[in-house]
């Protein structure tokens, strides 16, 4: 039985000192299980090749692995924030948990490519249950004081998982096998959800809505799903190809569409006033911005480990390090900074020092050292961690309480869509760089550039930085020569990616400037 009351924000969560409800037992409940999310984001990349050999899986067949789970996660994050603010946050959390950790189990036990395929999209639809549901869960159980903070704990953790899936998921390839990566959500799924039915407190807003916005969430879905497939497809199809030009122009009228049915809809997925706060549109922009920047550009960072400096998977994520390190100490400082000062300082700082570390990126060579690797992840992740913590909170901060879900949503939908974007439009300028480079560095070296079918996939394994294995009778010298070409050409396509993101990176630091403090955090009246 449900009664409407007003509780005290700071004093409720530790009435009795009961667990219930308990502000950072609710973090810690949260960030276990938002941390299968993120750690499933890099695990499952070093598990593919495995997968593939295993089950026999076309090229096609792997991207679908890892498209499909972030097609579903970006299509439903919004929708998802809204079932939290609807049916609160602490069921959807619930549920997001089990689900989650049962797609997984599913997946380890899958037969063929095709089920792998199927329960990963699954699991994307269950992974955005739950982040929206944490955002909403910690803005309900902190006061306004301490919510930067918590956030910022919050971000440390992701920024943790998100660093350790290299590592975890090439030691459990190698020495397990591939189902074990999806196995250890199992064990993980179950403490989320023994810890969530003991700690969690759902806290909902008296004003949240009571049905749901059909026609919104199908137009919303259908644009997110063209636009984000259009993005991931872009570069293969090619930008001007009318099936790309289809899914982005579609995309385009299914929000303006989605646009206008808002203003009609009895209790809108997005009332467009929340888009009159200048703060929550700012912030969402730039959470696009710097995901562009970051993911996009670190996309490149993995294959240059990798293939130019022949680095095994676990090696690369240990020279990761440096940056998600910074980013786990980080975040939580950043939240108390901007408890103290307000967003818009640290924002505004952060995103020059990544703009400054992405220009540094943009100098690396083939025979750049750890030293100088070290130092720009280093100030990439400084870089960072104000912008992730205090972006969210402009964004969820400046949301009604009754809409924390969907602006929760909306922030992760936000790196979704920038990350994609990112990857895609980086990728593309890449391509270019080395397609123009590679024949006139390959030619240096006195062999002549192949022709036909086997230059075209001469130039594609260049754009990864792989140098294809000469004949057996080739000297040694000339083996160099050729693997420098390709390595010379790849890095220099990636320093003009690294120089695109640095201007979206400026560009992000001077939309900075529009961010404030949240003006909502304290909460009205909540239903228990």
């Amino acid at each position: 039985m449900s009664q409407s009351v007003v509780l005290d924000k700071e004093a409720a969560p530790a009435a009795g000192g009961k667990l219930r409800g308990h502000p950072w037992l609710t973090l810690l409940t949260v960030a276990v299980g938002v941390m299968m999310v993120a750690l499933d984001g890099t695990v499952v990349a070093i598990a593919n090749p495995a997968i593939q050999t295993d089950l026999k899986a076309s090229p096609a067949d792997i991207q679908w692995v890892t498209s499909g789970y972030l097609l579903a996660l970006a299509v439903f994050l919004i929708t998802a924030g809204k079932i939290g603010d609807r049916f609160g946050h602490r069921n959807t959390f619930l549920v997001g948990a089990v689900g989650f950790a049962a797609t997984s189990a599913a997946i380890g036990f899958a037969g063929s490519i095709q089920q792998v395929i199927f329960f990963r999209v699954l699991q994307g639809l269950f992974g955005a249950l739950l982040q929206p549901a944490a955002l909403g869960l910690l803005r309900g159980a902190f006061p306004a004081d301490k919510l930067n903070m918590a956030i910022g704990i919050w971000g440390g953790v992701i920024g943790a998982s998100t660093a350790a899936g290299p590592i975890v998921g090439g030691l459990l390839v190698e020495h397990v096998n591939w189902e074990s990566v999806f196995f250890i959500n199992v064990p993980v799924g179950i403490i989320a959800l023994v810890l969530g039915l003991l700690i969690l407190k759902d806290v909902r807003a008296e004003k949240a809505a009571k049905s749901f916005d059909v026609p919104g969430i199908v137009l919303l879905s259908g644009a997110m799903f063209m636009l984000v497939w259009g993005i991931i497809k872009a570069p293969g199809w090619g930008w001007g190809d009318p099936a790309t030009l289809l899914f982005l122009g579609g995309a385009v009228l299914a929000l303006v569409v989605f646009a206008v049915w808002q203003n009609y809809a009895k209790e809108p997925l997005i009332p467009l006033a929340l888009f009159r706060s200048v703060p929550l549109s700012a912030g969402t922009l730039l959470m696009v911005l710097m995901a562009f920047a970051f993911f996009g550009g670190i996309f490149f960072v993995t294959f240059y480990l990798q293939n130019v400096h022949g680095m095994a998977p676990v090696d690369a994520g240990v020279h990761l390090l440096p940056m998600t390190g910074m980013m786990i100490v980080g975040a939580p400082l950043a939240g108390f900074l901007i408890g103290k000062v307000g967003p818009r300082i640290p924002i505004v700082g952060g995103m020059l020092f990544t703009t400054a570390a992405m220009l540094g990126m943009s100098t690396l060579d083939i025979h750049s050292g750890n030293g100088v690797m070290a130092l720009w992840f280093v100030l990439m992740g400084l870089g960072l961690s104000p912008v992730m913590v205090g972006a969210t909170e402009v964004i969820v901060g400046n949301a009604p309480l009754e809409l924390s879900g969907v602006a929760g949503g909306l922030q992760q939908a936000a790196m979704q869509v920038g990350g994609s974007l990112g990857t895609a439009v980086l990728g593309a300028v890449m391509a270019s760089k080395v397609t123009s480079t590679l024949p006139d560095k390959w030619a240096a070296t006195g062999v002549p550039f192949p022709t036909g079918e086997q230059g075209e996939q001469l130039k594609q394994a260049a754009q990864l930085g792989i140098a294809p294995p000469a004949p057996a009778d080739t000297p040694a010298n000339l083996v160099q020569g050729m693997a420098d070409a390709v390595h010379s050409s790849f890095v220099s396509g990636m320093s003009v990616a690294f120089v695109v993101a640095a201007i979206v990176a400026a560009a992000a630091a001077g939309l900075g400037l529009l961010t404030r403090r949240g003006a909502n955090d304290a909460g009205p009246a909540v239903h228990i």
